[in-house]
């Protein structure tokens, strides 16, 4: 992470206070403390230890968590509240996280556990959704009241913004675009189904299938979405082929999202929007060819990269808080 972060309003007269974010991955924790104008007094990562099983994940964020209150005391500051992303199904409203294979979650009243660990309030957010609020509120779809951010990495999920706020869903599991089928032949994908975008346009999925379908390429071995990416650029056959049919999928998956939600902006990030225009330049196009009625949304590129997650936590424990103004617009601000 950076040393500053954009922006956020303060959340009243008392400077010294700071916020908890932590953003849990399956393999990474990213974690900071946030002072209520957006800058960072302290960052840290840590390793998730899934493989422990989810109590010990639990117990892993809760020592963070109280680790950093102390940090953050140690320094003269007060801790005010704390934001916590989680991957899979989260019931934000009840701050539990219901399900997450990535970190074996099933029902864990994980905002409950911290406050009455903590002692302070605590907000529960999805991680993609967090990332959504942050790119909204902070990043590329800043200034636009209805930003659809897509995260495409080793899935792919989405996340719907309105005027800063994210769209949960009656069961806090809106956004799962990767498991609409744009390929009902198509390959199998992990939730079950078959040819759902996920299994044919991740960043995983490109590597796979390019791998399956080398003659040349070693049994077992797989190549991933950048160098597939370098290879269609070089003009190798398969390659490019791989490519235009991830595009085209991802075309055909966007379309439905700007029927369903119609955004003005999409917000494309993860691994895989880090082709750049070699994903872009086209994906625009294909876009463009498949629309009828649709307005043509704005097709960007994420601004805060993989400090989404984390920003987005800290925008939720300000939230719980009551920041003034903390869905505004804002202007970058500088530390020394």
């Amino acid at each position: 992470m950076t040393d500053v972060l954009p922006p956020v309003p303060s959340a009243g007269s008392t400077r010294s206070a700071v916020v908890i974010a932590l953003d849990v991955g399956g393999t990474g924790i990213k974690c900071a403390l946030v002072r209520p104008d957006g800058t960072t007094h302290h960052v840290e990562r840590h390793p998730t230890g899934a493989d422990r099983g989810p109590e010990a994940v639990v117990e892993t964020i809760l020592s963070i968590a109280e680790g950093l209150a102390d940090r953050a005391r140690a320094d003269g500051l007060t801790p005010a509240a704390v934001g916590i992303a989680v991957p899979g199904v989260v019931d934000e409203a009840a701050g539990v996280a219901v399900w997450s294979s990535n970190v074996g979650f099933r029902d864990v009243p994980l905002r409950d556990l911290v406050t009455a660990r903590l002692g302070l309030p605590a907000r529960l957010g999805h991680d993609v959704r967090a990332g959504a609020v942050a790119e909204a509120r902070l990043g590329a779809g800043r200034g636009a009241a209805y930003v659809l951010f897509v995260a495409i990495g080793t899935g792919i999920a989405a996340g719907l913004t309105i005027d800063g706020t994210a769209f949960t869903g009656a069961h806090g599991a809106a956004g799962e675009l990767g498991h609409i089928v744009v390929r009902p032949n198509g390959p199998k994908c992990g939730c079950g189904q078959t040819g759902c975008l996920e299994a044919i346009a991740s960043a995983a999925s490109v590597g796979r299938r390019y791998s399956e379908l080398a003659a040349d390429w070693p049994t077992g071995q797989r190549i991933d979405a950048a160098e597939v990416v370098r290879r269609a650029r070089d003009g190798e056959e398969l390659a490019s082929r791989v490519w235009r049919e991830t595009i085209e999928a991802l075309a055909d998956g966007l379309l439905t999202a700007q029927a369903l939600y119609d955004p003005a902006v999409v917000v494309l990030g993860g691994g895989l929007a880090e082709a750049g225009d070699e994903l872009l330049v086209p994906l625009r196009t294909a876009l463009r060819a498949r629309l009828t009625f649709h307005r043509e949304p704005r097709l960007v590129p994420a601004a805060l990269g993989d400090e989404a997650g984390c920003l987005g936590a800290a925008l939720l424990a300000l939230d719980s808080i009551g920041a003034p103004g903390a869905g505004g617009t804002l202007d970058p601000v500088h530390t020394p």
